[in-house]
Order: C-alpha cells, then structure tokens, then sequence
C-alpha cells in the first residue's frame, strides 16, 4: 500500500483534496477510494470530510491499472508554432486528444510529438510527461508543453497560480444577458454521468469572463478569459447560463443548429495563450487562427443576419 506524508502546502486541506493533489488521482477517483474505505491517515480509516496535518502519514490502497503506453504516431493537422530548448507550444487540431488515457485509443499530442523526434520532459505520469494543460479532445488551439524539468516545474507553478493569459473564443447559441460579464460557479463531477461535469455546489472554484465579439441572429462570438482551469469549464458554465456552445449536444447544444452550421464538435477554440517564458523570463505571446471548420460556420451564422 504506497504511503505519503502530507507536506506543509496541504495543512489543514480536506482529505480528499490532498489525496488527489499528492496521488495524481482524479478527485473523482479519490473521493470513490474514500467510500469504500481505501484511504486511511495515521492508520485510521478516513472519511471523505476530515482534515489532514502536515506531518500525517496517509496511505491509499490504489486500484491497479494497466499502463498506457505512449506510441509514436504523427498526426495529420497539428502545427508546431515555436520550439526551443525549454518549450514546444503546438495548435491542436479538434479530434485529437492532449495525452493517451484508458479508453481513448484516437491519436495525443504527446504521441505526435514523440513520432517528430521532440524530446519531452520526464516529468508527470508516462503518458502526460510534459503536459501542464490540456485542451479537451473538441477544442482546438494553442496547448504549450515542457521540453525541460525546470519548465515543467516553472510553467506548472504559473497554471495553478493563473499568471497564464488563456484566451478562448466560442459561438454560444442564442444571446448573454449581460452581453459582458463574469460566470463564478462550482464544478465538479457529474453524479448521473461520470464522462461529464456539472455546476454544483461543492464542487471546485471555477470562474469565467467572458465578452461579446459579434451578436448574429441565432448566436453570439464571445471572447473567454479562464481564471480558473476546470475540466470542460467553459462547455459547463455556458450550459449553465442557458448559452450552451454551438455544437455541444454533451451541454445542452442543440443537435439540428449543429447539422446546419456542419459541425460535429463544439465551436470552441484556444485563440490566445502568454506566459512568462521558463527559460528567460521574458512575456512569450502566441495566437492561433480559427480552423476551417469553425472559420465556414461562423461564416454561414453570421450571413443569417
């Protein structure tokens, strides 16, 4: 049974939240390990709402699961837009997942990079070494991932303490009221649906910003600033303003406005990412172009008036 001690960081967080953020679990997956009575801090069993120390010794009898290997593949479509000794940022095209994960057997990121012959960084799991955010496998963009240790270590630091400049557009059906504004809500995981996530109330801090660019007659262009990085947070806080984004039946999108515009993905796209760069410390801005597929429904959208 693999053991950690809770270091100072997580003093006085719940046990769920140390056990994930120590294990590499999902807080789903923890929380589960915790029902069933897998998870115990200083040989007692633990419950779901009780604090650790820092000092605490935890202990989790984790599930064994098959490894998931990394196999080179290129794939067609991904743009590498700048490389150096620290970083590769690349522009994702939809499709394509950020990593290999059990039950995904479509071509990653990772894969495509290992087939170029880049050279990752060895930190993480084995198949998410080198990745310090991911883009769900429907959106396409900007994704940056670490070449080097210290990158990783430097870039993980800036996603988690939000110095990051995310930058997202997407089309939402119909029209935000307020055409400006800020979405903060909890998320967490989806208890009917465990692919999926949901707004509920003790779930994990998320909030969104968001703008409008362009309001047409079925749909409005925002542009979204994440100050937060939840899984498929933009997808489930437009959901939950009753703004779902074009092309999104998982949220609430509607299938036959989907068919029209010809998408069969949700219309969601990384435009914009900064940072300050690992290696030198300087502001490192890249921006990427919608795809085809976006650019020919925005196109159509915005000739219905």
């Amino acid at each position: 049974m693999p053991s950690w001690i809770v270091p100072d960081g997580l003093d006085g967080e719940r046990v769920d939240v140390a056990a994930a953020r120590m294990t590499g679990l999902s807080r789903h997956r923890v929380e589960g390990l915790v029902q069933a009575g897998g998870m115990s801090v200083n040989g007692r069993v633990a419950a779901k709402s009780d604090r650790v120390v820092a000092g605490d010794l935890l202990d989790a009898e984790l599930p064994h699961e098959p490894a998931v290997r990394v196999v080179p593949r290129e794939v067609a479509g991904i743009r590498v837009v700048h490389d150096d000794a620290d970083i590769v940022v690349v522009d994702k095209p939809a499709g394509v997942a950020a990593h290999p994960s059990l039950g995904w057997d479509g071509p990653s990121v990772v894969e495509h990079l290992a087939a170029a012959g880049f050279r990752i960084s060895t930190s993480g799991a084995s198949e998410r070494q080198g990745i310090v955010q991911r883009l769900d496998v429907g959106t396409s963009g900007l994704m940056v991932v670490a070449k080097s240790e210290a990158a990783y270590t430097v870039l993980k630091k800036a996603f988690k303490q939000r110095s990051v400049a995310k930058e997202y557009h997407t089309l939402v059906q119909g029209h935000p009221d307020p055409f400006e504004g800020t979405i903060d809500a909890p998320i967490g995981r989806h208890k009917g649906a465990d692919y999926k996530m949901t707004v509920r109330a003790d779930g994990r801090r998320a909030i969104t910003h968001y703008e409008t660019i362009e309001a047409f007659r079925s749909a409005t262009l925002l542009r979204v600033h994440l100050e937060t990085g939840r899984t498929h947070q933009i997808r489930v806080h437009m959901q939950a303003v009753k703004h779902p984004c074009v092309g999104d039946p998982t949220y609430g999108g509607d299938p036959v406005l989907a068919a029209k515009l010809g998408l069969d993905r949700q219309w969601l796209h990384a435009t914009r990412l900064g940072f300050e760069h690992p290696g030198t410390g300087a502001w490192a801005e890249f921006t990427s172009d919608y795809p085809l597929d976006l650019a020919r429904a925005l196109e159509l959208v915005s000739s219905w008036g």
